[in-house]
């Protein structure tokens, strides 16, 4: 039985409900993606289907289901979600605020790659998977779309 096993690789993060309460979690990443060559990521994962998935709570130091709907942010370290990029083509990056539907403000780098003709930042936010990558200053926070209020471009 034990060879039917599928791997899975214990990763710790970071989740914040709405409301703002931050909880401690692992969550079980596989050694291979479906959509993609490599590991799953952990975007991957929430981008997933099915309403919940499993985690086990580091505080509780026990198994609990979490509902994607309910999770606003997911924080992890940046080397943990590493997206293979195109050496040929440059991403279009903006710098922003985020303010989430409860108040809480995020700011970091929003990065990604879409067609010259759909690269505005409204393309991105109307085509992107459910949860969206925001490269804050040492992790990056995996946003719930359906929780920003609002999002606003930094001038530099």
């Amino acid at each position: 039985m034990e060879d039917l096993r599928v791997p899975k690789r214990r990763t710790a993060i970071e989740i914040q409900l709405q409301g703002g309460a931050i909880h401690r979690v692992a969550v079980f990443l596989g050694e291979f993606a479906s959509g993609h060559a490599g590991p799953e990521r952990l975007s991957d994962l929430l981008n997933g289907l099915g309403e919940f998935f499993p985690a086990y709570d580091l505080e509780a130091d026990a198994m609990t289901f979490l509902n994607r709907a309910g999770l606003a942010v997911v924080r992890l370290p940046n080397v943990v979600e590493v997206e293979a990029a195109d050496p040929l083509t440059l991403p279009t990056e903006h710098e922003v605020e985020i303010v989430l539907d409860d108040g809480i403000k995020l700011r970091g780098l929003v990065s990604y790659l879409l067609p010259p003709e759909h690269s505005r930042l409204i393309d991105f936010l109307n085509q992107s998977p459910l949860f969206f990558r925001l490269l804050e200053q040492d992790r990056i926070a995996l946003v719930n779309k359906k929780h920003v209020a609002r999002m606003a471009l930094i001038e530099q």
